[in-house]
């Protein structure tokens, strides 16, 4: 009843705004979704409300972002994706507030584009807007010419959202000989000043070349997983693995990347790199006191994006590299991974045909995902959609029992 009584009070309070010339957009949508394997039970059955509050004038505008989602038999979960407010001066725009922070060219992949944390209680399956985290912070756009330069300040650290225990989505945890003690003691980063984030990015519009240059001093939004043996050593030819204790920890990462797009006749050619210093590593090293090692790295990609028979195709080829590396470290010391898109419109673009998928080379793992769209009547469409997972290892084929067909019914406003 509750939130009933919310509801109700954002209702009124949403006329009330709208009156005073406030825009107000967003949408309401159901999602359903069936697993293809089993017993076929449902994947997901969700009710969403998303609301956007707008307001531009010369000099400020703000903007809040309140969202809902609904889960059969389950209290609606209640959010704010984004609440900031926008100073405009003569050469600086300043946002001040919770806000999502968009940074590089790459097609569903996360390379430079890491200042707002992801929340992956779905995996990679939400639209991106939902899958990005609102962060409180301060950006300001400093405008040269055609250039910018942007500075991000975060104040405090936000990890990525997984999935609870007992979704379909929760990662799979490393096999341990001895169940294992959880210790999370360490996981908490303090909301304090010296455990600050800071982002700088400087994009450049040129006549052949749009390219942009990024550093960062930030946290790891993943948890890095110490595992910690204890060994009894009463006889030291045969030392005895008594338990085992895992705590998560998260670490300071040095960032530095940037991204580039330009035309070659026909062609949109596009990169996008980071090199990453201080990043964690799990390794089997049996000298190791901790299974951690610390190693830098780089991760990269190419892609290419062309229009064929009014289809529009775009493939991309992502390398992750470990520099300095030793045969104990867990990941391999390339892994390579390639995404394809494809889309085409019909019906004067009321009915838009995608098909998009990753494919893991490492694993021999993929996501495919075929989708149709269909714009039933004005700011109303059906979308029917799968999300096929191969193989069964790596960051897809853990997944291989979650293989889904599902609906999305949306109405904008």
């Amino acid at each position: 009843m509750k939130y009933l009584k919310t509801l109700s009070i954002v209702f009124i309070f949403a006329i009330g705004l709208q009156a005073q010339g406030i825009s107000l957009t967003g949408y309401a949508r159901n999602y359903m979704g069936v697993l293809l394997k089993g017993d076929h039970n449902y994947a997901i059955i969700q009710n969403t409300f998303n609301l956007n509050v707008e307001k531009t004038g010369d000099k400020i505008a703000f903007k809040v972002n309140p969202y809902m989602y609904q889960y059969p038999n389950m209290n609606p979960e209640l959010g704010l994706r984004e609440a900031y407010l926008d100073m405009y001066f003569s050469s600086v725009d300043v946002r001040v507030g919770k806000q999502q922070i968009i940074w590089g060219k790459a097609d569903g992949v996360f390379i430079t584009d890491i200042v707002s944390p992801k929340d992956l209680t779905e995996f990679l399956l939400r639209d991106f807007d939902e899958i990005r985290m609102g962060i409180t912070s301060v950006k300001a756009d400093y405008y040269i010419g055609d250039n910018t330069l942007e500075m991000v300040w975060i104040p405090t650290f936000t990890p990525t959202k997984f999935a609870p225990e007992g979704s379909i989505w929760r990662p799979a945890m490393p096999a341990f000989p001895v169940k294992p003690v959880i210790d999370r003691s360490r996981e908490e980063v303090q909301p304090n000043l010296d455990n600050s984030e800071f982002f700088a990015k400087f994009s450049a519009l040129t006549e052949y070349i749009d390219f942009e240059v990024m550093g960062g001093y930030a946290w790891d939004d993943d948890p890095t997983m110490h595992v910690v043996k204890h060994m009894d050593f009463s006889n030291p030819q045969h030392p005895v693995l008594t338990g085992i204790t895992v705590y998560p920890e998260h670490h300071r990462l040095t960032i530095g990347g940037g991204s580039f797009s330009t035309t070659l006749g026909p062609i949109v050619l596009r990169g996008e790199g980071a090199y990453y210093q201080g990043k964690y590593f799990n390794t089997n090293d049996p000298r190791a006191k901790e299974s951690v090692v610390k190693k830098d790295y780089l991760h990269y990609l190419l892609g290419i994006d062309y229009t064929l028979m009014d289809w529009h195709l775009s493939g991309q080829f992502i390398q992750q590299a470990i520099l300095d590396y030793d045969d104990f470290i867990q990941n391999d010391q390339y892994s390579n991974m390639a995404t394809f898109l494809a889309t085409k419109d019909y019906l004067n673009e009321t009915l838009n045909l995608s098909f998009f998928m990753y494919y893991d080379f490492n694993n021999e793992a993929s996501l495919i995902r075929p989708k149709v769209t269909y714009d039933l009547a004005d700011a109303f469409e059906i979308l029917v959609g799968a999300n096929i997972f191969t193989g069964t290892e790596g960051m897809f084929g853990q997944f291989h029992d979650n293989s889904m067909v599902y609906t999305k019914l949306k109405y904008s406003f």
